[in-house]
C-alpha cells in the first residue's frame, strides 16, 4: 500500500505547504480514488494527495474531475486527463496499462463516490490486476454506505444489488431473485422509476417489509423517506422526484427457516460470542424471535 509522506494539510493544500497545493511522489500503480457524492468536502486528505501527485488522471468525466480539483486548488500541471467510461473502455484501456507499464502512477475516478461500485471501472481494474501492476484504493464517500447509515434499517449483513432492470417485467423477476435473501437490500435507481420500482417491490418482496427511499445523500436537499414499502409505493405514485435516490430494503421477516440453517448459523456465531450475543445475532440475521434462537442455542450448547 501506499505511504503517506507526511501529515496532508487542509483542503486546497495537498502537500500541506503554506504556499499552496504542493504534489507529493505517488507510488507506481492503479490507484482508485473515491470522490465526494455531494459535498465537495467529503474527500479524504489522501485522496487529494494522490491527485496532486499522480502522474495521469483517468476519470469517469474529465470535466467533473478538473471541477472537483479546481475547488480543492490542485493544478493539472500538464498532466495528461484520460476519459474513461462504459462507452470508450476498449479504447482507452490500453493508453492507461501501457503508463502503469512504464512505471507511472494512474488515478481513477468515477463520477461520483467509489469507484467499481456501479460503475465502469471494473473491467481497468482486472486488466491491471492481470498485467501485474499494483492496484490500491484511496477510500471516501459511497452512496451505498451513507444510504446503509441513515436508513435505520439491519447493517450486519447487506448485499448491494445494484440497478433493476428499466422494465416492468425484467425488474420483477429481478426482484424475486433477491427477495429471500437474508440480508439488507440496496439498490440504485432512477429518479424517474422509482414509483415504478416501489409497486414492483410490494408485488415481488411484499408491502410489510419496513424501507427507506433515499434521495440526494450528502447534498443540501437530502431526504430520507421511511415506512413500509406499501406506504412508500402510495407516497410516491404521483410524486415527482429528482436528484440521485438509494433503496434500502429491510430483509424478509417471518420466511420459513430450516432448523439445520439455525442451527450451522449458531455454531458459526458461538465460536465468536458468547450464547446470548449469537442468538441475538442470529435471530437478526434470520428474522426470527430472539428466545427461539435462544433456547435452540442452549439445546445445542447441552448437545455439544
Amino acid at each position: 500500500m501506499p505511504q503517506d509522506a507526511g501529515p496532508a494539510g487542509p483542503p486546497g493544500q495537498a502537500g500541506g505547504q503554506a504556499g499552496g497545493p504542493t504534489a507529493r511522489a505517488i507510488p507506481p500503480g492503479l490507484h482508485f480514488v473515491a470522490t465526494p457524492i455531494g459535498a465537495a468536502r467529503d474527500i479524504t486528505l489522501r485522496g487529494l494527495d494522490i491527485l496532486a501527485g499522480a502522474d495521469v488522471l483517468a476519470a469517469e468525466d474529465t470535466r467533473t474531475l478538473r471541477h472537483l480539483m479546481d475547488i480543492h486548488g490542485l493544478p493539472a500541471r500538464g498532466r495528461p486527463f484520460v476519459a474513461y467510461h462504459d462507452h470508450n473502455g476498449a479504447e482507452a484501456r490500453p493508453r492507461l496499462l501501457a503508463a502503469l507499464a512504464e512505471g507511472r502512477s494512474v488515478a481513477y475516478v468515477s463520477e461520483a463516490g467509489t469507484p467499481l461500485v456501479a460503475d465502469p471501472g471494473f473491467q481497468l481494474g482486472r486488466a491491471a490486476i492481470a498485467a501485474g501492476h499494483p492496484v490500491h484504493a484511496a477510500p471516501g464517500a459511497s452512496a451505498v454506505l451513507a444510504a446503509l447509515t441513515v436508513a435505520g434499517l439491519p447493517t450486519d449483513r447487506f448485499l448491494f444489488a445494484g440497478f433493476p432492470p428499466a422494465t416492468g417485467a425484467a425488474r420483477r423477476r429481478w426482484l424475486e431473485e433477491i427477495a429471500n435473501v437474508p440480508a439488507t437490500l440496496v439498490i440504485y435507481e432512477s429518479p424517474k422509476r422509482v414509483g415504478e420500482l416501489l409497486v414492483d417491490c410490494v408485488h415481488s418482496l411484499g408491502g410489510e417489509r419496513e424501507a427507506a427511499v433515499c434521495r440526494e445523500l450528502t447534498k443540501r436537499f437530502e431526504e430520507v423517506r421511511r415506512g413500509t414499502l406499501t406506504e412508500l409505493a402510495a407516497d410516491h405514485a404521483d410524486r415527482t422526484v429528482k436528484g440521485e435516490v438509494v433503496l434500502v430494503i429491510d430483509r424478509a421477516r417471518g420466511r420459513r427457516v430450516e432448523a439445520a440453517e439455525v442451527e450451522a448459523a449458531l455454531v458459526e456465531a458461538l465460536t465468536r460470542m458468547r450464547v446470548k450475543d449469537a442468538a441475538a445475532a442470529v435471530a437478526e440475521s434470520l428474522g426470527l424471535p430472539k428466545r427461539e434462537v435462544y433456547q435452540a442455542a442452549l439445546r445445542l450448547g447441552k448437545e455439544r
